[in-house]
């Protein structure tokens, strides 16, 4: 991505407006944007420019008859633990922000929970970890599918729709790929299928000797839980040896940058998480508003944070506040059938959260061809059909 002329364009955009302070909201990103997944952070900003950008158009937020430009203000945690605390802490008592888009990963989320929870501060997390939600979270919410919600009805296709029994599974060795793991092997065992994963330290790129071992009796690999380009890597090393079996990638939009990493024939066959359908005009829309922007493919989780935030902004204007965040957040829950860039949104997760913060949206199963990929499957939570 221009990575981004955005930058400069968000630090003119406080300065000219730091003298009508108190007539603006300002959004936090919080997010890896150095490493491996800087593809999603860049995503999740693109996301919070564009809402800014929709509102501050028309003269600002309009919230009990007083209007607000949206301002942005992001922080790298570095895919670290102790650096998404400081990065959050930044944002909540250096800035002053009480509405976050992120903590990015799973580890981020469940270190900075205290945090955000007793500032009351509101967050749009991308963390898959079931512990980023919860009755002890109030203010978190999740606008993306997550592997809770995915895993069960994507492997079972997976199963129905392919022949292998014997699946190997490489992911990093931290909050993500562990929780991330465990669903992935009883999902594979419920659907019949045995799952044998691997942990690596995130920093690793040299996976040939992992896969040397473990690829002997494999008769499918999974990447699902990798970030897009480690699941790159991990997939041109596999082919790289010779495995040519079946690859599936069950959670999480990778198929992009995996494709530049990979390349395309290494790719070929594989079958992707697809967290969209372009054929929504208004999905469509944000993905071709998305390339003429920045040049280059978005990544799929990137319309999610913007439906997210269209749901904040819709909360704000209900609630009659921009600073009450806990009556932000009881009418934020109480929304549904909210118009989005993703079709109509509203909240889920009572029974498997203990509180209705995930985001209820379908998905997909798309399998890559020629380098592009192509929809094979639509999913709920029950099953892809």
């Amino acid at each position: 991505m221009k990575r981004f002329e955005l930058v400069a364009v968000l630090a003119a955009s406080v300065v000219c407006s730091a003298a009508r302070a108190e007539d603006s909201v300002t959004i936090g990103v919080h997010a890896s944007f150095s490493g491996a997944g800087a593809a999603f952070a860049e995503g999740m900003l693109a996301a919070t420019d564009f809402a800014a950008e929709d509102v501050n158009k028309d003269g600002g937020l309009e919230v009990a008859g007083k209007r607000y430009k949206i301002l942005i203000k992001q922080y790298d945690d570095r895919y670290r633990a102790a650096d998404a605390v400081t990065a959050m802490d930044r944002l909540m008592i250096q800035d002053g922000i009480h509405f976050v888009v992120g903590p990015m990963g799973s580890a981020a989320a469940v270190a900075t929970k205290d945090q955000t929870t007793s500032g009351k501060v509101i967050t749009m997390t991308l963390a898959f970890t079931p512990r980023a939600l919860g009755a002890d979270a109030p203010f978190a919410y999740r606008p993306v599918i997550t592997t809770g919600e995915f895993s069960d009805p994507q492997v079972a296709w997976l199963a129905k729709n392919t022949a292998a029994k014997q699946v190997v599974s490489l992911l990093p060795n931290d909050e993500t790929g562990q929780q991330i793991g465990v669903a992935n092997f009883n999902s594979y065992a419920k659907a019949g299928a045995k799952l044998q994963v691997e942990y690596f330290e995130r920093e690793r790129v040299d996976f040939v000797p992992i896969l040397t071992r473990i690829l002997m009796k494999a008769d499918g690999l999974e990447l699902g839980g990798n970030s897009p380009t480690t699941a790159g890597l991990i997939l041109k090393q596999a082919r790289e040896l010779g495995y040519r079996g079946p690859v599936f990638v069950t959670g999480g939009d990778v198929a992009a940058e995996m494709l530049k990493v990979a390349g395309k024939d290494a790719a070929e066959g594989t079958y992707v998480h697809l967290p969209i359908d372009t054929s929504l005009p208004d999905t469509a829309a944000y993905v071709t508003r998305f390339k003429a922007k920045y040049g280059q493919n978005m990544n799929g989780f990137s319309p999610f944070f913007y439906a997210g935030l269209q749901m904040l902004f819709t909360a704000m204007k209900k609630a009659a506040t921009v600073d009450d965040t806990t009556k932000i957040a009881t009418t934020l829950d109480g929304l549904s059938d909210v118009p989005t860039a993703m079709g109509k949104a509203g909240w889920t997760g009572q029974q498997k959260y203990g509180i209705k913060h995930q985001i209820d949206l379908p998905f997909y199963v798309g399998q890559i061809k020629d380098g592009v990929v192509t929809k094979v499957a639509t999913c709920d939570v029950n099953a892809c059909r």
